[in-house]
């Protein structure tokens, strides 16, 4: 059975992004692109909801045709064009390449995915990732802590209904001071 895995940006406070939808305090300098870019490689699909559908599939499709792209830029262009993706929104009308447009999360949808051949999913999205929380649907989260704090801005895990044990898997510090935590559900 494949594995659902959150992975996500995080500040040492819990924030995915600022107020105003910032991320240019992310981090990912050549080591850690490298690293992302090895461990989404085999990915059997992105699970996504439509923010981050939206802000990935604006800019990564076509992220390789600048001439001037670092090479793991191109990498990770390539993997997410490839990849299929499904979409979790009520108010898109239609996505792009690749991708499947899916109204609610249901449990019972999730875990048939699961039970396909193929990679791992991912999952991508503050609000997708607490829904897949709540239903117990998460079995890994690759959180990569950047050594910053916002004090505000939008929470990866907004308030839950119940508590979740994770056991810790793994842990890789990179060299700019991004801390990889790696942990599977108890």
């Amino acid at each position: 059975m494949r594995n659902v895995i959150l992975n996500m940006s995080v500040s040492l406070d819990g924030y995915m992004e600022a107020l105003d939808g910032d991320i240019s305090w992310h981090l990912v300098d050549e080591e850690v692109h490298r690293q992302v870019n090895g461990f989404l490689a085999p990915a059997g699909a992105f699970l996504c909801g439509r923010r981050n559908y939206v802000m990935m599939d604006g800019f990564w499709p076509t992220a390789d045709q600048d001439p001037d792209s670092p090479e793991p830029v191109r990498e990770f262009a390539a993997i997410w064009r490839d990849t299929p993706k499904v979409v979790y929104s009520r108010t898109l009308e239609r996505v792009g390449r690749n991708a499947t447009l899916v109204r609610d999360v249901v449990p019972e949808e999730v875990r048939a995915l699961k039970e396909r051949p193929g990679g791992p999913l991912f999952v991508g999205g503050a609000s997708l990732a607490a829904s897949f929380l709540r239903h117990g649907l998460i079995d890994e989260f690759h959180l990569y802590v950047h050594p910053v704090i916002l004090g505000r801005g939008h929470r990866l895990f907004p308030e839950l209904e119940a508590r979740t044990d994770l056991t810790l898997a793994d842990t890789r510090v990179f060299s700019n001071g991004v801390v990889l935590l790696h942990h599977r559900r108890a």
